[in-house]
């Protein structure tokens, strides 16, 4: 190869051994194409489909142990298994409040108890004017007086009628007239004797008195008022036997019926109760269910608070709970490999019961949020007294 002929001999003399003159600026065609050849392809590769999916550049190959065997920690479902606490709105309800009222008409001579009073079963509330209802017992005991005389002389003349009807000197119709007003004798006895108990029950209705022990909650009779039968005079509260009322979802009956103790918290402190009974419907707008509780020390109707029960059953905490294929469930560990086991009553956010799990049963409590069902595992550590 010849150097150009207008070039100068030492810049020749360079093109004929193939050396780059040192005064030359001008690279090789080569040096220029290559690194934007290089940077096109890496924009080709960045931005074609599927990049986005591709394992982080620190994950190991995908044929080598580490990806095939991920480490993991497990634990035992007896050492991690908790018993979540549940609780419920309640109230403390009265077994009985009743609206008494007059059962007798008449003016209010006095009353003997105020709103927020006490009282014993059968205590005098007030007093109804009996004077008419004094004057008609006695009417009516006078009137028992005069039957009894009737039926005595009814009596004495059937039995003479008798007796001259045998001695043949009255005729048997005389003897069945006498017959006649002895049972009418009797009849007038039995309705006067009726008159007496009304009018004694009347004269007994102008006391009002309470039908259990209870607290006054409203009073609403006046001295001097006239009262008609059915005026409502006081509002009682039952105080003994008072029941707690609580409002629960439906799928937690099972729980508080398992429940070995509730509580009922109230800003006076603690009481311990015992479930009675449960309602056999759900309420239409709360969609709940009342269950009625008798607490083991007593307390004042209207107090209220929320039950407190824990759930009888293990069950898992809620950090350890994943979602695969639109399950919740665990993973454990059976012949070196993830068994994804889910659980029919997990919730989101929520401690799950397992009840198909034993309690010696593996589960992963690290790691498992990128396992795969069936995939190899190594066990890096137990927890909580295992061994690895």
């Amino acid at each position: 190869m010849r150097p150009a002929d207008n070039a100068p001999p030492a810049r020749a003399a360079a093109q004929y051994r193939g050396e780059r003159h040192p005064r030359s600026s001008v690279p090789p065609r080569m040096n220029t194409t290559l690194p934007a050849a290089l940077a096109c392809a890496a924009l080709l590769f960045c931005t074609a489909p599927g990049a986005a999916e591709q394992p982080p550049a620190d994950a190991a190959p995908a044929g080598s142990a580490t990806a095939a065997a991920p480490a993991v920690r497990v634990a035992r479902f007896a050492e991690i298994a908790i018993r979540p606490e549940r609780s419920a709105p309640a109230t403390v309800v009265a077994r009985n409040q009743a609206r008494v009222a007059a059962e007798v008409a008449g003016r209010i001579e006095r009353w003997t108890v105020d709103a927020g009073g006490r009282v014993a079963r059968g205590a005098l509330l007030a007093e109804i004017d009996a004077g008419d209802y004094r004057i008609a017992r006695e009417r009516a005991a006078t009137a028992v007086q005069a039957g009894r005389a009737r039926l005595a002389l009814a009596e004495s003349q059937h039995e003479r009628a008798r007796e001259l009807v045998a001695q043949g000197f009255l005729s048997k119709e005389a003897l069945n007239q006498r017959d006649t007003e002895l049972q009418l004798a009797r009849s007038e006895l039995a309705a006067s004797r009726s008159q007496l108990a009304s009018a004694e029950r009347a004269l007994a209705r102008t006391r009002v008195t309470a039908p259990f022990a209870a607290s006054v909650s409203e009073r609403l009779a006046q001295a001097g008022e006239y009262v008609a039968p059915g005026t409502v005079l006081f509002v009682l509260t039952e105080t003994e036997g008072a029941e707690l009322s609580a409002r629960l979802p439906p799928e937690e009956v099972a729980s508080l019926r398992a429940a070995p103790e509730p509580v009922f918290e109230s800003p006076g402190g603690r009481t311990p109760a015992r479930l009675l009974r449960v309602a056999g419907s759900v309420s239409a707008p709360a969609r709940t269910i009342e269950a009625r509780l008798a607490p083991r020390q007593p307390l004042l109707p209207g107090t209220e608070g929320r039950l407190l029960w824990k759930e009888d059953r293990p069950h898992l905490p809620a950090a350890l709970l994943v979602r695969r294929d639109g399950r919740l469930g665990v993973f454990a560990v059976q012949d070196g490999r993830a068994r994804f086991v889910p659980l029919p009553q997990a919730q989101e956010g929520r401690a799950a019961p397992a009840p198909g799990l034993a309690p010696d049963t593996p589960l992963v409590v690290d790691g498992q949020a990128r396992l795969r069902d069936g995939q190899p595992l190594t066990v890096a550590r137990w927890r909580a007294g295992g061994s690895a």
